[in-house]
């Protein structure tokens, strides 16, 4: 027999069954509303780190870009400064063997007056002496093929 009490029970049962339902479901709805908002928020913060992780990048390709340019302009000017080099050291080696040759011909023409004059003939680091008077007939140097000048001189010795 089913008392008014136990429908009521039942009925209680079923509100309280129905209330924790509704609750459950205001609970499922509030988590979800937190879980949306904790990934809506997680989602900004990466495409943030993403922007700021860009931003860093394209400032190194700046930072780069402009180091690359001055070593290039350090290059260019070290370039230049080595074909300056070259060329003077071109220069000085031309200058050289034109001494060189020009000592190799002092050097014949005194062996020349020496054996021509006997051995009278000497040169040291300062002056040529001839043991003879400058005017005697067998003066080496009044001879016309010897009687050419020399093109040397201290100015053009010394020009670098």
């Amino acid at each position: 027999m089913a008392s008014p009490g136990g429908t009521s029970t039942g009925s209680s049962t079923l509100l309280q069954n129905s209330g924790s339902d509704e609750d459950l479901q205001a609970l499922m709805d509030e988590r979800k509303r937190k879980r949306m908002i904790s990934n809506r928020e997680s989602a900004r913060r990466s495409r943030m780190k993403k922007q700021k992780h860009l931003d860093d990048l394209m400032a190194q390709v700046t930072q780069l870009r402009k180091q690359n340019h001055q070593i290039i302009t350090r290059i260019n000017i070290t370039m230049q400064h080595y074909l300056n080099v070259e060329a003077d050291n071109y220069e000085l080696r031309a200058h050289a063997n034109e001494l060189s040759d020009r000592l190799e011909s002092l050097n014949e023409i005194i062996s020349f007056l020496n054996s021509s004059n006997g051995g009278n003939f000497y040169a040291d680091n300062t002056s040529l002496a001839f043991t003879e008077p400058a005017d005697s007939f067998l003066n080496p140097l009044n001879l016309a093929y010897l009687n050419q000048p020399i093109t040397a001189s201290a100015a053009s010795m010394f020009q670098y």
